[in-house]
C-alpha cells in the first residue's frame, strides 16, 4: 500500500480544481497547471479533496498511485506558493547576471555562456555569485536549475563551479609532493 497515495490532496480556498477523465487542471493565484494521470490510476474529486486510487493491484498501478498523488499535490502547491531553487557560484571571476531574457554566466570559459530563460520561470541574481530560479511548475524549476548547474558543476578539489544552496561537495586531497 502506498502511504503517499492514501492521503487525499486538499484543495485550499482560492484554488479551483477540475477533473475530466484522466486530466487534472488546477487554477490558482499564480496561474493554471495541468497533469494527465496514467491509465492505471483512478481520480475522484470529492468536495474539497482529490482522491487517487489504483485500478488494480499490479506493480505499475501501485507505483503510479503514489506518483500521481504527489504530482497533483505539486500542482496545488505550485499555483498557491510556487517553487524556488537557489544556486551558488564559487570561483575567481565566476559570476552571473540577467541580461534581457538571458542569463549570462561567466564560468571560466573563453566566452560567456548565454542561457535563454524559458517561459514560466523567473531567474534573478541578487548577487553576482547567487542565482534564484522560481516558478510554479516544480519539474520546470528543477530542470532549469539542473541545466544551469550542468554548465560548470562543482569540482572536488577547490569546489569551484555552480552548486545548489546547501549542497555538500565531497572534497579530495590534492597530490602530495
Amino acid at each position: 500500500m502506498s502511504r503517499i497515495g492514501k492521503k487525499p490532496v486538499a484543495v485550499p480556498k482560492g484554488v479551483t480544481a477540475k477533473v475530466e477523465g484522466q486530466n487534472v487542471s488546477i487554477k490558482g493565484a499564480k496561474g493554471e497547471l495541468r497533469f494527465t494521470v496514467p491509465d492505471e490510476v483512478r481520480i475522484l474529486f470529492e468536495g474539497e479533496q482529490i482522491k487517487v486510487d489504483p485500478i488494480d493491484d499490479s506493480k505499475r498501478a501501485r507505483a503510479m498511485w503514489g506518483t500521481s498523488r504527489a504530482m497533483i499535490n505539486n500542482l496545488v502547491v505550485g499555483v498557491t506558493k510556487g517553487y524556488e531553487k537557489k544556486l551558488e557560484i564559487t570561483g575567481v571571476g565566476y559570476k552571473a547576471a540577467v541580461v534581457g531574457k538571458n542569463l549570462q554566466l561567466s564560468l571560466g570559459y573563453s566566452h560567456d555562456v548565454n542561457f535563454a530563460i524559458p517561459a514560466g520561470v523567473v531567474i534573478a541574481t541578487p548577487k553576482p555569485t547567487e542565482i534564484t530560479v522560481a516558478g510554479m511548475d516544480k519539474r520546470q524549476v528543477g530542470q532549469v536549475a539542473a541545466e544551469i548547474r550542468a554548465w560548470r558543476g562543482p569540482e572536488p578539489y577547490k569546489g569551484k563551479g555552480v552548486k545548489y544552496e546547501g549542497e555538500f561537495i565531497f572534497r579530495k586531497e590534492g597530490k602530495k609532493k
